[in-house]
């Protein structure tokens, strides 16, 4: 085995690990949601979510997970491998994509862009150097 094949399965088995991780999150938010589990991170005061929108939240959070592996499979197989202008091109529109999507999708979850601190955070951070 050479160098090369061995990046194009590592590239592979992270691709199939970015789409394993969408498809059974996809069918383990179904139970979660039934049974009303609503992560730290997402609970908005003290207000209970809609079986609905719940199921969103936790699908988006394994989109998330999967675009994430989907993004280091792509740079593994493109940048480790004889980059080209061409095939770093269009890594560079692929990333685009994905990182708009992951913002998307983060801004829905928790209602907040991914560089925007927490409420808690700030108080958090204050009380460290305080004391």
């Amino acid at each position: 085995m050479d160098f090369r094949h061995i990046i194009e399965t590592v590239g592979e088995f992270v691709d199939f690990a970015g789409v394993a991780v969408m498809v059974i999150g996809a069918l383990v938010s179904i139970p979660l949601a039934f049974r009303g589990y609503q992560p730290r991170k997402v609970r908005t005061g003290g207000e209970k979510l809609t079986l609905y929108r719940l199921y969103r939240q936790l699908l988006g959070r394994s989109i998330l997970l999967g675009l994430e592996l989907l993004v280091a499979a792509d740079i593994i197989r493109t940048v480790a491998v004889t980059p080209t202008f061409e095939s770093v091109g269009v890594l560079a529109i692929i990333v685009l994509i994905r990182t708009f999507l992951s913002f998307s999708l983060e801004l829905e979850i928790t209602g907040k862009w991914p560089w925007q601190k927490e409420s808690g955070d700030s108080r958090d951070s204050a009380e460290a150097t305080a004391g």
